[in-house]
């Protein structure tokens, strides 16, 4: 049944993924309103319901295992769902073991360090999913954008001077190799939103008065860079996919589809990892035996010894039609 399950992720999930050493345009190669295989808002929201209770089972048994971690980062333009994502496909899964990260402006301390420090501080530990809401590929997008930003990080002369960006998909590269052989995988989702849709979800949040907290009018100023973004897009995602750590492009004209999208990707993560619950040796199998007679022993008068055990045999008896 995994196997099965597993195969029919991977196929769904095949068109996303940014093929190592390709060179990507966004223009022409992905198209943000997509929803292949799935015609129905509805047919799509049992999907999700299904893929976040497999994240639930996996997110269990990869903290009970404790060896590998998993490190899932989310970038999109404004508007592009990143929050509403998170919110959805981790419904259900323990919060103890997931932390989100979101990165803003780094402060004076952080831009006292290299530029992956801020980032190295915020990953998760072994058994734990972390999730960073915009991530290190700031550091090649709003940054490269922006260029003034990068006076702002006090660098030598010769880290800024010609093929500076190249250098920093390396050194990316390099450390996502790092943490990938040490037992974090690295998850990576663009959130490809249309400029037509962009435009909309900023006119809801200025019509809808709930929404206007989610409103900014640096949201709109950055919109006129539109062009810029989508070219650094594309280099990043042809420069930064990797074996270890592959690029997944989600369509994110309509959210829930997006939503499923994710959900896919990042159960395909756990299911190729394959977490597993630790097993329990001989001798402390014989001391839960002398522990569970001791409070079979203490059941109260005409109380199953053992209830849970009662209830699984009652249902099994059900199921049997006895």
């Amino acid at each position: 049944m995994k196997d099965e399950r597993a195969e029919r992720i991977a196929e769904f999930i095949a068109p996303l993924r940014v093929e190592p050493g390709s060179k990507v345009d966004l223009s022409t190669d992905f198209d943000p309103g997509d929803k292949t295989g799935i015609r129905k808002k509805k047919d799509g929201k049992e999907l999700l319901e299904t893929g976040v209770a497999m994240l639930a089972d996996y997110q269990r048994r990869l903290a009970a295992e404790g060896r590998n971690g998993v490190l899932l980062c989310l970038q999109a333009l404004d508007a592009g769902g990143k929050d509403g994502t998170i919110r959805h496909v981790m419904t259900g899964v323990n919060p103890q073991g997931v932390h989100v990260s979101n990165f803003k402006v780094p402060s004076n301390e952080e831009l006292d360090h290299d530029f992956l420090w801020r980032y190295a501080c915020r990953l998760p530990r072994r058994g734990e999913i972390g999730i960073f809401n915009r991530s290190h590929y700031e550091e090649v997008l709003v940054v490269r954008v922006h260029s003034e930003l990068l006076d702002r990080q006090r660098l030598p002369e010769e880290a800024k001077r010609k093929g500076k960006w190249r250098r920093r998909y390396r050194e990316i590269n390099d450390w996502e190799r790092y943490l990938h052989d040490n037992g974090f995988r690295v998850v990576k989702l663009f959130l490809n939103l249309s400029k037509e849709e962009q435009r909309t979800r900023f006119l809801k949040r200025i019509d809808v008065p709930e929404r206007n907290w989610k409103f900014s009018a640096s949201d709109v100023r950055e919109r006129a860079w539109w062009d810029d973004y989508q070219l650094a897009f594309s280099r990043m995602l042809s420069a930064t996919s990797t074996e270890w750590a592959p690029w997944y492009v989600v369509p994110a004209d309509h959210k829930w589809y997006a939503r499923i999208c994710a959900a896919a990707v990042l159960a395909h993560t756990l299911i190729d990892l394959d977490p597993q619950y630790p097993e329990v040796g001989e001798k402390a199998r014989h001391e839960l035996g002398l522990v569970k007679q001791d409070l079979e022993a203490e059941a109260p008068a005409g109380a199953p010894a053992d209830p849970y055990a009662a209830s699984v045999a009652d249902n099994r008896k059900r199921r049997h039609g006895r």
